[in-house]
């Protein structure tokens, strides 16, 4: 596997890693002998059995780049309301950014999902403030990799694995949230190219993206359902909106898109027409899964903040973590946290064999973000008015967390998915 360019020469870049990780993946699932992890971040819980020499070292590089280049700019971008371009090109150079592309157009072929588990789970337990990771990693890149062409690769890939063009993905909208169906722009058939028409909101890397894969309702002859259309910044009629101010999530730029008109040829339509839907529900579950992950490595950092607090924090005479009720609610919590990275484990384990059903993604999207907000929230509790300032990392982990239960479809839409999953 070649190389890519890295700024780390001290730690390996997932361009280092062996090409035979995804090779022993089924042998270190059966195997009695896999190699067991514990990950130094959780304050308890069982070792680890998904990850293997390759996931370590990778493990190690990520988090050591992420403290270095993210971790002091934190606050910065904060207050910016957005995030620095040279991260990313800093990210893209160290193999952090689109790696599963195929190496001809820029990434490393690299498809074990481990890997982005892993970026997910050290850009949470590190507090950088980014979702770009998983909206690239995780969300668009399936969608490039499996529907788009060749030349389409050709085209898009490189800059996005190079950190030259920032990706997003626009589903939301004002009407239209967790229900896709209910989307309503448009794509017109103009007899050799596609008009769009209508808003996007909530989208993520809004502001800076430029290779923007839109939903909209394909109203064409013969053709019933929606479509999937990649917008480039600088196409008549595409523009951008405000950036939203959020409650959480300060660095991260999220934007409304207005499509008013916009010619689209045939060479930026993703798959086929009327199979839109098809294609977002196929890509859903890792969507899920993702926010799954770092729901769980979210609550077990908010343990790990807390529990010490706790241990010196004195009232009346002594820590506040020994007075009974605080110590049952943490021994409740840290027992439920541990039983959430087992299970989120196997589903990772699951997805990489290709074996996780859409319901089981549901099920784990909305049971470990409504943990990992009453894990945050009572985390928070315990460090009393202090746990109310800015300049307490449980009180910026909290605003952060709580748009978890509704991203990624509400949990009211995922337990209503669990549910006629089972007949119901």
């Amino acid at each position: 596997m070649p190389a890519a360019p890295a700024p780390d020469t001290a730690s390996p870049s997932v361009a280092d890693l062996s090409a035979t990780a995804m090779d022993r993946y089924d042998q270190s699932m059966d195997s009695h002998s896999a190699k067991l992890t514990r990950v130094d971040h959780p304050p308890r819980g069982l070792v680890r059995t998904i990850f293997d020499d390759e996931h370590d070292e990778f493990r190690a590089s990520v988090k050591g780049f992420l403290e270095r280049e993210a971790v002091p700019r934190a606050r910065e971008w904060e207050a910016a309301g957005i995030i620095d371009r040279s991260f990313w090109r800093l990210a893209a150079m160290q193999g952090l950014v689109a790696f599963a592309a195929p190496e001809q157009f820029g990434g490393l072929g690299l498809t074990d999902f481990r890997y982005n588990a892993i970026i997910d789970e050290e850009v949470t337990y590190t507090g950088t403030p980014s979702d770009n990771f998983m909206v690239t990693n995780d969300i668009v890149l399936p969608y490039l990799r499996d529907l788009a062409t060749a030349e389409q690769q050709a085209r898009w890939l490189p800059d996005i694995a190079s950190g030259a063009r920032v990706c997003a993905i626009a589903m939301s909208e004002p009407g239209a949230g967790s229900d896709l169906r209910a989307i309503a722009s448009t794509a017109r058939w103009r007899g050799d190219h596609y008009v769009l028409s209508g808003s996007k909101t909530f989208v993520t890397s809004g502001i800076q993206a430029e290779i923007v894969i839109t939903a909209a309702r394909v109203l064409r002859d013969g053709v019933d359902g929606m479509g999937l259309f990649v917008l480039e910044a600088g196409m008549p009629g595409f523009t951008k909106g405000r950036k939203l101010e959020k409650l959480g999530r300060l660095a991260q730029d999220t934007a409304e898109l207005f499509m008013d008109d916009v010619a689209v040829p045939l060479d930026q339509v993703l798959g086929e027409p009327g199979k839109g839907l098809h294609y977002l529900m196929g890509n859903l579950a890792q969507e899920r899964l993702s926010i799954a992950i770092t729901a769980v490595a979210s609550a077990e950092k908010a343990l790990q903040i807390t529990l010490p607090y706790v241990r010196e924090r004195q009232a009346f005479g002594k820590p506040i973590g020994s007075f009974q009720a605080n110590k049952f609610a943490l021994a409740e919590l840290a027992t439920e946290v541990s039983i959430a990275r087992v299970f989120i484990d196997r589903c990772i384990a699951a997805h990489c064999t290709g074996d996780l059903q859409d319901a089981e993604a549901a099920g784990a999207k909305y049971w470990t973000t409504e943990l990992e907000f009453r894990v945050l929230d009572r985390c928070l509790q315990l460090h009393g008015g202090y746990g109310y300032m800015e300049e307490y990392e449980i009180a910026r982990r909290w605003r952060d967390a709580r748009v978890q239960r509704i991203y990624g479809g509400t949990t009211e839409i995922m337990k209503e998915l669990v549910g006629r999953s089972l007949g119901l």
